[in-house]
């Protein structure tokens, strides 16, 4: 790997793409460190902490939400439009007309997810302004954002202005990203949400290291890395493992020359919905936290009550809670999976090419048949999803402790990023290679 990236940097058509990359990472990191007027951030630090989806929303900011920056909405709404429009495509007939009809049809689809992102990303700033602003610092007395809502005509301009902001950061990243995908090496989007972990890296690691050093917390804490270890191994492995399908191509004989005849195969991933069912689970699992925040301040005392025990019951913390996390998370894994399948149409596909499965009809009993492959293989991703999910609570409970480096979706972006970007890296050296070969 090593060799791949020194040789990377000696041609100088691949070097000029990676400067790329780190140009816009810097630029990003810049714009994340410039924040809204009336924030109180270290207040607003310790709230996102306690809060399992405002840690999400965190992540997919690169961290710029817990300094509410121009860019605090990150490429959030962006995913949530993306993830919309992959449901919606097989639902609504006219955007699968679309996706029927090539780079054409799926550009359009790419127009309609910009669009959708806009409104999305009013609304999260806006959801988000209103619950920051709702909420007090401890230590000071003070909101977590002052000025903020329509409430107060004074606030009304202000307030636009802080959103249209925030939705234009949210536009500018995924700009970014864009750029980074045409004129660098990987997935920009993933990119800057990659470059957001890494930056907080260290602060977590010394955060881990800043704790005792009696030798019962030692050897916790080699315990814990272990794990992690581990962990990031067994990630590895899930994402790169495919059950591999033989296909067959029959011979065809056109205009006196003869095709086909050959044998490839239909890779299908164990782990093929990636990071999507943690975000589904924890969008479900943050709601009665966030009802109990707003019932927290009723003034009727048995909604105060109810809404302490909700919070307590629910909490990140419990026995309940990760049980319940890692069935949504296997649940949501098969859902996601098969809406994937349904929209790659495999079966159809290898009709129309005159290729066949060896042994299986060709229409839908092939589609019979790889959606019961799919089935089992994907019992196994799921399973180790959910249990990646719950990590955290799992190692908190063998080791005693708490820190943000096994957090599952960090570790999958992370893990899954730094693969994708150094096999097209490879694939560049290798296009490279064969290109000089043939001169």
């Amino acid at each position: 790997m090593l060799n791949a990236v020194a040789t990377a940097f000696k041609i100088p058509d691949l070097r000029q793409r990676i400067l790329f990359v780190l140009g816009m990472l810097i630029i990003f990191r810049f714009f994340a460190a410039v924040p809204v007027p009336g924030v109180n951030r270290e207040g607003l630090q310790d709230f996102i902490q306690q809060n399992a989806l405002l840690g999400i929303l965190n992540i997919f900011s690169g961290n710029s939400l817990q300094n509410f920056s121009i860019v605090a909405l990150g490429v959030y709404p962006y995913i949530t439009a993306s993830i919309i429009m992959q449901l919606m495509t097989p639902i609504i007939p006219s955007l699968n007309e679309l996706s029927n009809e090539g780079q054409g049809g799926r550009n359009k689809i790419n127009q309609y997810t910009h669009w959708l992102t806009v409104p999305l990303a009013l609304l999260q700033g806006y959801g988000q302004g209103v619950l920051f602003s709702q909420q007090v610092d401890p230590a000071t007395g003070q909101p977590l954002i002052e000025g903020f809502g329509f409430g107060d005509p004074a606030n009304v301009l202000p307030t636009i202005a802080t959103l249209v902001t925030m939705t234009a950061g949210t536009m500018l990243l995924v700009w970014m990203g864009e750029l980074i995908t045409e004129f660098g090496i990987g997935n920009g989007v993933s990119i800057i949400i990659f470059g957001g972990i890494v930056a907080s890296l260290p602060s977590s690691i010394m955060a881990l290291f800043s704790g005792p050093s009696d030798t019962r917390s030692i050897i916790s804490l080699a315990l814990f890395l272990l794990i992690g270890l581990l962990t990031i191994v067994g990630i590895v492995l899930i994402n790169e493992g495919q059950r591999r399908i033989p296909v067959h191509h029959a011979k065809r004989v056109r205009s006196g020359r003869m095709y086909g005849g050959n044998t490839t195969f239909i890779p299908l991933k164990v782990n093929s919905a990636g990071m999507i069912p943690l975000i589904f689970a924890v969008s479900i699992l943050v709601f009665p936290g966030l009802i109990a925040q707003f019932l927290s301040t009723s003034s009727n005392e048995t909604l105060r009550n109810f809404a302490a025990q909700l919070s307590a019951w629910m909490s990140p913390n419990t026995f309940q809670y990760n049980v319940i996390y890692f069935l949504l998370v296997v649940a949501f894994t098969y859902f996601y999976t098969m809406v994937i399948f349904q929209q790659q149409k495999i079966a159809e596909n290898l009709q129309r090419q005159g290729a066949f499965i060896p042994g299986v009809r060709p229409g839908r009993n092939t589609q019979l048949y790889l959606m019961r492959t799919l089935n089992r293989i994907t019992l196994i991703g799921a399973l180790f999803l959910g249990t990646v999910a719950i990590l955290p609570f799992i190692a908190s409970r063998l080791t005693g402790v708490n820190s943000l480096l096994l957090g599952a979706t960090s570790l999958l972006i992370v893990v899954g990023v730094a693969i994708d970007t150094m096999r097209q890296l490879e694939a560049q050296l290798v296009m490279r290679n064969y290109e000089g070969f043939i001169r």
